[in-house]
């Protein structure tokens, strides 16, 4: 079985944090060798922290999601000096998410900016969240030479376009569960031709499920699923894109040992 890689999840978040030891049991179960887990508050990143020290398959990401309002407002220098931690390998989760909040988004920009910035000063590629803001997304990662550390956006949603401009800034494109629903026909359009080199997958657990567990708390063993509708998709062998995501996360998260 050729290992796979959750290149994107939540293991500190409820239900999983509490029967961590089975949910991390199944991935292995599935094939699943390796998981980041990816911060989106400054409070929770110590627990990220500790989990990723203490299991030596999940590495971590330090960042604060674009639609937080509580708690700390990261700086540069905060984000900066929190991925020295040998275990951090991205910057994020970070971006712009208009379907959530509504008005002025410009401390939503800002902090986007923030997180791009230490990204570039830390060697740290981005992970990036954008929902209904692809024009301001794409423009601020053109503005602030998001292009030079590079990363991945993260459970993709958006046109073969979007696609397009992303991979012209150096990124690579994630495909969850979403991939695997009956009416993501437009996505899975995208999926076909994202170049194999670009590549990755992710639960983004516990949420978004793929098929056929829809509906449902999802966790890294099912990133198995995302895998072989890809597979399906690409009219390629399962162990095909296991090798492939499993490679590209490696060379992406470069600051990630095997």
């Amino acid at each position: 079985m050729t290992p796979l890689v959750d290149s994107h999840c939540h293991l500190n978040f409820e239900p999983l944090n509490t029967g961590l030891d089975d949910v991390l049991q199944r991935a292995r179960d599935n094939g699943v060798t390796h998981m980041l887990c990816v911060s989106v508050t400054l409070e929770t990143f110590p627990e990220i922290s500790q989990l990723s020290h203490r299991n030596e398959n999940i590495y971590a990401s330090v960042g604060v999601h674009p639609n937080e309002k509580e708690g700390h407002e990261p700086s540069v220098k905060d984000l900066v000096d929190l991925a020295k931690d040998e275990r951090v390998v991205a910057i994020g989760e970070t971006g712009l998410d208009y379907y959530r909040d509504r008005g002025e988004m410009g401390w939503q920009q800002e902090r986007f900016r923030n997180h791009i910035r230490a990204a570039k000063q830390s060697g740290k590629p981005l992970i990036i969240h954008s929902r209904e803001a692809s024009v301001d997304t794409i423009r601020i990662m053109r503005d602030e030479g998001a292009a030079e550390p590079g990363g991945v956006m993260h459970c993709f949603t958006e046109s073969r376009e979007v696609a397009r401009q992303a991979l012209d800034l150096n990124f690579y494109i994630s495909f969850s569960g979403i991939v695997t629903f009956r009416n993501a026909e437009a996505l899975r359009e995208v999926a076909r031709l994202v170049p194999s080199d670009r590549l990755l997958i992710e639960t983004d657990a516990p949420y978004l499920a793929p098929v056929p567990y829809r509906g449902k708390t999802n966790e890294p063993a099912y990133v198995r699923h995302v895998a072989e509708c890809l597979a399906n998709i690409r009219d390629v062998h399962t162990e095909s894109i296991a090798e492939i995501t499993t490679r590209n996360f490696f060379t992406l998260f470069k600051h990630a040992g095997h």
